[in-house]
C-alpha cells in the first residue's frame, strides 16, 4: 500500500499547529499589503490582518509561488509515495489551475483536487482525504472521490458591513450608501465555484433566520434530509466575531438536533472582501 501525503493551503483555516497534529502540510497564502508581501500565519496573523484591513490600507490576495508549491511537494515525497494537494476553489483563485499545470511534471505522483471549496468546507475535504488515505485509497482515488462530492456543501455568510464589497467594486458606491443608511445586512453564498449574493436582511436576527432556512432547504433537497443529520457535517465560521458565531452554533444545535458543530474563523482570502463582523453557517455531506 502506497503512503499518501496530504497537503492543503491556509484557505482551509487549518493552522500549522493543527496541521502537525493531523500529520499534514499547509502552504501559507500570500497577501500584498501596501506593496509588501505577507504570508498568512507566518508574517500575518488574523489579528494583524484585521488591524491593517480596518486602517484602509490596500490589501489584495495572491497565490503561492510555483517554487514554494513544488518545494513542499518535493519535501512530502521524500517520505511518501504520492501527494494529494487540496487548494482553494478554482472559481475563487487561479492557484488551483497553476497547481494542476505544475503537477504534470510529477508523473501522477501529485494529484491536485479541484473540488471547489474554501474555508470550513475545504477543511472538511482535508479531513475526508486523511480518512480515505487511512482506508488505503491511492492519491488518484482520493482525488476522484473528493471531486465526486464537490457540490455536496453549502456556505451562507451574513456581512456586517458593505464597505469592502464597495471597495472591491462588487457593488456600486450608491448601493453601498443606501444599504448602509438602511442598515441592511447582505447574505452571500458559496455554492462551489464562486462567492455570490443570496439575499438581503433588514436586521441581524432576520439574516440569521434566512441563513438557517436556506441551509435547512439545502439539507432537505440535496443532502438527504434533516431526518438524517448523522450524514451531515455542520460548521460555523466568522470574521472576528466569535461571540455571534458561538450564539449561531447554539441555534444550529437546537434547530437540527446535532451534537457537534465546529466553529472556525473564515479564511483571510474571504475576509479581505467582506471585512470583520461576519458570521456564516455551512454544511457538507459525509462521504460514504
Amino acid at each position: 500500500m502506497s503512503k499518501v501525503a496530504i497537503i492543503t493551503d491556509s484557505n482551509s483555516g487549518i493552522n500549522f499547529e493543527e496541521a502537525k497534529e493531523l500529520g499534514i502540510r499547509v502552504i501559507p497564502m500570500p497577501f500584498l499589503i501596501d506593496g509588501k508581501t505577507y504570508f498568512e500565519e507566518i508574517s500575518l496573523s488574523q489579528e494583524e490582518f484585521f488591524k491593517k484591513l480596518e486602517s484602509d490600507v490596500d490589501i489584495s490576495t495572491s497565490q503561492p509561488s510555483p517554487e514554494d508549491v513544488m518545494k513542499m511537494w518535493d519535501e512530502a515525497l521524500e517520505g511518501a509515495d504520492e501527494v494529494v494537494y487540496i487548494p482553494m476553489s478554482s472559481g475563487l483563485s487561479s492557484s488551483c489551475h497553476t497547481a494542476v499545470m505544475l503537477s504534470d511534471d510529477y508523473d501522477g505522483k501529485v494529484q491536485v483536487v479541484d473540488n471547489q471549496r474554501i474555508s470550513v468546507t475545504q477543511r472538511q475535504s482535508v479531513l475526508d482525504a486523511i480518512e480515505l488515505a487511512k482506508r488505503g485509497f491511492t492519491a488518484e482515488r482520493i482525488k476522484e472521490e473528493l471531486e465526486r462530492v464537490k457540490f455536496e456543501s453549502s456556505i451562507y455568510i451574513m456581512l456586517d458591513t458593505l464597505k469592502y464589497l464597495k471597495k472591491g467594486g462588487r457593488i456600486t458606491p450608491a448601493a453601498a450608501a443606501l444599504g448602509s443608511a438602511l442598515r441592511l445586512k447582505p447574505v452571500l453564498t458559496i455554492q462551489g465555484e464562486k462567492l455570490d449574493a443570496f439575499t438581503i436582511a433588514k436586521t441581524k436576527k432576520q439574516g440569521v433566520k434566512k441563513m438557517l432556512s436556506a441551509i435547512e432547504d439545502d439539507i432537505n433537497k440535496r443532502f438527504g434530509g434533516t431526518d438524517h443529520m448523522e450524514n451531515i457535517h455542520m460548521e460555523i465560521a466568522h470574521t472576528k466575531n466569535p461571540e455571534a458565531a458561538e450564539e449561531l452554533k447554539q441555534q444550529v444545535i437546537e434547530k437540527f438536533g446535532v451534537e457537534q458543530v465546529d466553529v472556525y474563523p473564515l479564511s483571510l482570502s474571504i475576509a479581505c472582501h467582506i471585512g470583520a463582523g461576519s458570521i456564516a453557517v455551512a454544511c457538507s455531506k459525509v462521504i460514504d
